[in-house]
């Protein structure tokens, strides 16, 4: 057992945890996020299916992942959730495969049943669950350790997919993935993620028996049972306020590659792609450092979204041809990027009782998941609508960045909207 002289010298067992969870959102990520869009074209190329098609399948998996996230707390309360992880983990394996070996169409959505299962139970909702427990002041830090791991999963798996597919082919890449990852999850589940601080004899942050944590006070917040939470002010902001923010992103980010080639070039532009994800992470880390107890967390929120406001705003200014500015607008957009996924949870760490704060985190990432699943198709209609003239450079899509604009500046009203009166 852990002693309290081993977590007071700096080994506190709820670091190897954090370890766990950002290796879990390395592959849940890496794969079952980054993953589908190489698909998409993949399978596009090898069968000449049509991109609807093969899209609505996509939108299927985030879907499925979408309702399984929602509904993960009281899945880990009846089933626990080592026994759910690895469930997870082989149904995403098997997924995985499926969307390699699928020889018909209706088969790429019996194959998203399997890999939006494995989705739900290895995204956000998942390391927040896991990582919550063990942390109480120093939670912001360490939730932005975990799922700094989605961000390294996409750094390392988006460039990794492409690489290993054109070398070894869809289903062996799929199958060397797919075995990996689940040995690597599985192990990690048993050895790491099943404990809990009860079970170790330890308490949140290491602190010793007595220490009062430095948070909002648990006992003046009212608990939220059954409908309640969905009649709440509070949740019904955050849910917006993550949604709309998450569906500006996710809509905007799977457009921006292509609209950033014209005038940067084909390795540029993923270049620049990938800085996106180093400022997310930078952005993260630093809020995780400098966020005290008594910060206001909505108001970090807003002034994240306005970064990506700003940064839309001046892809709107560059015309899709001023360099400076398309950089300028990759740093502002990056620097919130990350900190869209992390923040809502630590809101609701400090504005519910902490009975509900599990389950308002699984359903407000749920919303979330379910609302970007149509982002990427509805920005490519924003896209197409939009008149092409010679006047219009091949980069600049005004109407897709208006929008992202639009809608971040809703995200920004529904998260003030719902700060304490």
């Amino acid at each position: 057992m852990v002693s309290y002289s081993q977590t007071r010298a700096g080994r506190f067992y709820g670091w190897r945890v954090v370890g766990a969870a950002f290796v879990l959102g390395f592959f849940g990520w890496g794969v079952a996020f980054y993953g589908p869009p190489v698909f998409l074209s993949v399978i596009r190329e090898s069968r000449g299916w049509p991109i609807p098609l093969i899209s609505t399948a996509v939108t299927a998996h985030f879907l499925i992942g979408a309702i399984v996230g929602g509904n993960l707390p009281r899945l880990h309360a009846c089933f626990g959730s080592a026994t759910v992880t690895k469930a997870g983990v082989l149904c995403m394996a098997t997924g995985l495969l499926g969307w390699a070996l699928a020889a018909e169409p209706w088969q790429l959505f019996a194959v998203a049943v399997f890999s939006g299962v494995g989705w739900g139970t290895m995204s956000a909702a998942a390391l927040n669950a896991f990582v919550s427990p063990w942390f109480v002041r120093s939670r912001p830090a360490a939730l932005g350790m975990a799922y700094n791991g989605g961000s390294v999963g996409g750094i390392v798996f988006s460039p990794l997919w492409v690489a290993a597919i054109g070398l070894l082919g869809f289903p062996i890449t799929a199958l060397a993935v797919g075995a990996v990852m689940a040995v690597t999850i599985w192990v990690l589940t048993d050895l790491v993620l099943s404990k809990t601080p009860e079970s170790l004899g330890l308490h949140p942050d290491g602190d010793l028996p007595g220490v009062p944590p430095t948070v909002a006070p648990q006992s003046s917040l009212r608990p939220l049972q059954g409908s309640l939470l969905w009649r709440d002010r509070r949740f019904l902001t955050l849910a917006a306020g993550m949604a709309l923010g998450l569906f500006a992103q996710i809509g905007l980010i799977a457009h921006l590659y292509s609209l950033l080639v014209p005038a940067l070039g084909a390795q540029e532009a993923g270049l620049a792609m990938g800085s996106i994800t180093a400022m997310a992470i930078a952005g993260r880390m630093f809020l995780g450092r400098v966020m005290k107890p008594g910060t206001d967390r909505r108001l970090a929120a807003v002034c994240g979204y306005a970064a990506q406001l700003a940064g839309s705003v001046v892809f709107f200014c560059a015309v899709g041809t001023d360099v400076p500015l398309l950089l300028l607008g990759i740093v502002l957009f990056g620097v919130g990027f990350g900190n869209a996924t992390s923040l809502p949870p630590l809101i609701a760490q400090v504005e519910f009782d902490r009975r509900d704060v599990s389950r308002a985190v699984a359903l407000i990432v749920a919303v979330a998941q379910g609302s970007f699943a149509f982002a990427p198709a509805v920005f490519s209609l924003i896209r197409e609508i939009t008149p092409a003239t010679d006047a219009i450079a091949p980069g600049a899509a005004p109407g897709l960045f208006a929008a992202a604009a639009c809608i971040q500046g809703l995200a920004i009203a529904a998260f003030l909207a719902g700060r304490g009166r």
